[in-house]
């Protein structure tokens, strides 16, 4: 109201002045009770000029939980979600799926880990409703070593290229090609294809490996 009353004021002397002036204009956008300018009114009366929408939630770190892109901190079992550029963060995610492992789609063949993502309500999720769902994130490495690379040693999947050895009860595991795991290897994927008929004659080991094809054909090293 003051400032209101100060302008009337100043319009009135100058017109008793008999100054060029003709009258006063009000600023385009006036001030709110915290002290922000309100938006600008147009030319014609009770028209407003357009408004820029309030800012949406930024995209990459923060926006969404362990999206695809984001990076996690060390760790498969306690992590939190960092900036990439940070020097926290330690693998990237590559893919993300709500669910189980078990009942979802496959992660990514060169996946390097499985982040288990358990239903909780932090302060930063999905949509801002305050919860995260039940699921998981397909990780690889920032760095090497990459375990998931074939022959790597490592992984959630077993590729073509990857090597394994008998852990027995007609079992086998997955180690370092090169040799530098804790298990020698005893056998190499060469070729994956749909049934046991269509490896090659020097396979020595089916190995189970999902998907379209699901057979992995393993000859002896």
């Amino acid at each position: 109201m003051r400032e209101r009353s100060g302008v009337g004021v100043v319009c009135g002397l100058l017109v008793l002045l008999g100054a060029l002036l003709t009258g006063c204009q009000s600023p385009a956008g006036g001030v709110a009770e915290d002290g922000r300018l309100t938006e600008q009114t147009s030319g014609r009366t009770g028209e407003r000029a357009p408004v820029s929408p309030a800012p949406t939630r930024p995209s990459g770190f923060g926006a969404v939980f362990l999206g695809v892109g984001e990076c996690s901190s060390f760790g498969t079992t306690s992590f939190t979600e960092v900036p990439c550029a940070g020097e926290r963060a330690a693998a990237r995610v590559a893919a993300r799926h709500d669910g189980t492992v078990r009942d979802g789609p496959r992660c990514p063949s060169t996946t390097d880990f499985v982040l288990h993502i358990s239903e909780q309500r932090p302060g930063s999720d999905e949509d801002g409703d305050g919860a995260v769902p039940r699921g998981y994130a397909c990780m690889r490495n920032l760095q090497p070593p990459h375990p998931g690379d074939p022959g790597g040693g490592g992984g959630p999947r077993t590729i073509v290229g990857d090597c394994v050895y008998g852990s027995g009860s007609g079992q086998v595991r997955e180690t370092a090609c090169d040799g530098t795991g804790r298990r020698d290897p005893q056998y190499k994927v060469v070729e994956a294809v749909a049934e046991r008929a269509d490896c090659p004659g020097s396979t020595a080991l089916y190995v189970r490996l999902g998907g379209k094809r699901p057979v992995g054909c393993a000859r002896p090293l």
